[in-house]
């Protein structure tokens, strides 16, 4: 999780707190009845991973494999819906807002598994937002996406330059990439997003202005602007000055997208105004978040817990074999509690990631405190990185590009000491 050197504006991207690496075995582990017995359960968020890939990106930092065979997948599958019933029991009474399918890359699976997968999901009258890649965004399975009510569809480009692609090792042509562009836009999903990356070697201020232009060309209702960063054991060399090199970018990209119509939600989400993520857009907020599939998390208001964590190919390939071949599901096996302290910390960090910032009197009426008697901003306001008017904290569009200082820099101690014990593998 740290930068390339001290003081980098990019420390690590915080897109949940604490991340995974916080996360410890829980002993003895709970029953899920009962971590979800005291929890509001009307309006939840459901998660569904498919941990498949048809290659490794070399900037990829998730929980996936590659080359998955059929009978793997279809295990895979068999054991997400003894999951998805286990799950179901536990819950009781329970009713869900919205729904996803990440990875991984969900598209990894044939149309007829896309099917099957949506049945387990159980999805059909709610938003759903699904991940693709331009090799698996196939009319079939597209098609299948649709007749199950998908509302979003993210497609990761990174680039539309082809020789930039292959530097990102993701060996891909600009023209499969607009095939598949074609293919989603014919379908007619409310809402689709474009992934790009910026930093990538070899690429500069011309060549990124043009993958914006490509991408603009499409009129995306979201478009997601990622910095590069360097997956834990890969070889990837960086840049002297590759964080000033990235800054510069996403600034230029930033006011580029601005200019087009765009309004800017975070540091790296973009989209037309009106936009809603086809209602799969998820509050930074809201505690009850359902996981199934073994790279999955779940949220409740005192505990996040998963399954355990790898990067590395061989330790991700062993904890999906054990995925597919267990039985019992009922208990929350790795996590991490959060106390009152946490918790707060939580609704700063996640709120003020977010251009709309922190609504002081919903902090104050969440938590009976004001945010400035339970944190030193001070750091943030001296940087000017803090914009602060009556009822709200905000950052500063400086502020909002050094989003991967400012979160890392709010982690409690206890996150800080187990994120940092945490050994890669």
């Amino acid at each position: 999780m740290n930068g390339p050197h001290q003081g980098s504006p990019y420390q690590g991207y915080v897109y949940a707190y604490p991340h995974k690496t916080a996360y410890r075995p829980l002993d003895p582990e709970p029953a899920l009845a009962d971590v979800w017995r005291d929890e509001d359960r009307s309006a939840l968020f459901l998660y569904l991973h498919v941990p498949f890939c048809e290659m490794r990106c070399g900037f990829c930092n998730l929980f996936t494999r590659t080359g998955a065979p059929e009978e793997l997948t279809g295990a895979y599958l068999d054991a997400l819906e003894r999951q998805a019933r286990t799950v179901r029991d536990a819950l009781g009474d329970a009713r869900f807002a919205t729904a996803a399918f990440g990875g991984g890359t969900p598209t990894y699976l044939t149309a007829a598994e896309l099917e099957r997968l949506c049945a387990i999901a159980g999805v059909g009258a709610i938003p759903l937002g699904v991940e693709t890649s331009p090799a698996t965004a196939t009319a079939d399975r597209l098609q299948v996406l649709a007749d199950h009510g998908t509302t979003r569809i993210s497609i990761g480009v990174q680039s539309f330059v082809d020789a930039e692609a292959r530097a990102a090792v993701r060996p891909q042509k600009r023209a499969e990439v607009e095939a598949a562009l074609d293919r989603i836009r014919a379908v007619g999903f409310p809402v689709l997003n474009i992934d790009l990356i910026y930093g990538i070697d070899g690429q500069t201020a011309v060549t990124w202005l043009h993958s914006l232009d490509a991408a603009l060309a499409w009129r995306p209702e979201e478009i997601y602007l990622y910095p590069l960063y360097v997956r834990p054991l890969t070889g990837l060399a960086r840049r002297a000055d590759w964080d000033d090199h990235r800054l510069e970018l996403y600034r230029l990209g930033r006011d580029h997208l601005l200019a087009q119509g765009y309004e800017q939600v975070s540091m790296r989400m973009f989209r037309l105004p009106g936009g809603a993520g086809g209602g799969t857009e998820y509050c930074c907020q809201t505690d009850g978040m359902v996981g199934l599939g073994c790279g999955a998390r779940s949220y409740t208001a005192d505990l996040h817990y998963s399954f355990e964590y790898a990067v590395g190919a061989s330790q991700v390939r062993a904890i999906i074999d054990d995925y597919v071949k267990a039985d019992d599901f009922s208990t929350a096996r790795v996590g991490f509690r959060l106390d009152d302290d946490e918790r707060r910390r939580r609704h700063l960090l996640q709120s003020l990631l977010q251009a709309e910032g922190l609504d002081t009197a919903s902090y104050t009426t969440r938590f009976g405190t004001a945010p400035a008697a339970d944190f030193d901003l001070g750091t943030f306001r001296e940087r000017g990185w803090l914009d602060e008017t009556p009822g709200r904290l905000r950052l500063t569009p400086e502020g909002l590009a050094h989003s991967d200082a400012v979160g890392p820099a709010l982690f409690s101690p206890n996150a800080r000491a187990l994120m940092d014990a945490y050994e890669a593998r």
